[in-house]
């Protein structure tokens, strides 16, 4: 069986997951885990609120984020769950230069921790750029639990695939 979002992982940590796949429970583990899967950050406005308010706890002395929404493109076509992005434009003589946050409307539906690690991943990205040692630490510093709800997350979304997409299926 091919696990598409656990390819990086050990082995050992595949087997384990293909053995609850085939027992019928990695669902209903997940759901022990985070029996709630319902947060109240719905809409952009919520989303905006709750990454600046982890920026100003975290990272006061960041760049400035211009916008900051879920998007439903981003899981298909970028096959990401969150993007930070750089926008330069131009105005009269000037290169004006925004970050953007867009994090994949996918997260509406899965529990609050796993959608503050994207958000906490994709702060991240605004001092450094590139995944590294430093890049996970700060993840850390913001969010000491990032790679267990990593490897969570991708659990979910194996899930979701194995149950057709419906992140609340009983498997």
């Amino acid at each position: 069986m091919d696990l598409p979002y656990l390819r990086q992982y050990p082995e050992t940590i595949q087997q384990q997951v293909r053995a609850l796949v085939q027992a019928g429970t990695l669902g209903s583990s997940l759901k022990k885990r985070y029996p709630d899967t319902v947060h109240d950050i719905q809409s952009d406005a919520r989303l905006y609120e709750f990454t600046m308010a982890l920026k100003q706890q975290f990272m006061r002395s960041s760049a400035p984020i211009s916008k900051i929404c879920f998007d439903p493109k981003i899981h298909i076509v970028n096959n990401a769950l969150g993007l930070h992005s750089q926008v330069s434009r131009v105005q009269g003589k000037a290169l004006k230069s925004k970050n953007e946050i867009r994090v994949a409307s996918l997260l509406k539906t899965l529990p609050m921790p796993l959608l503050k690690m994207i958000v906490v991943h994709e702060l991240a990205h605004l001092r450094e750029k590139d995944h590294n040692k430093a890049f996970y630490q700060l993840c850390q510093h913001m969010e000491p639990q990032y790679h267990q709800l990593e490897l969570d997350l991708r659990l979910f979304l194996t899930w979701q695939d194995l149950a057709g997409g419906a992140p609340d299926a009983t498997n």
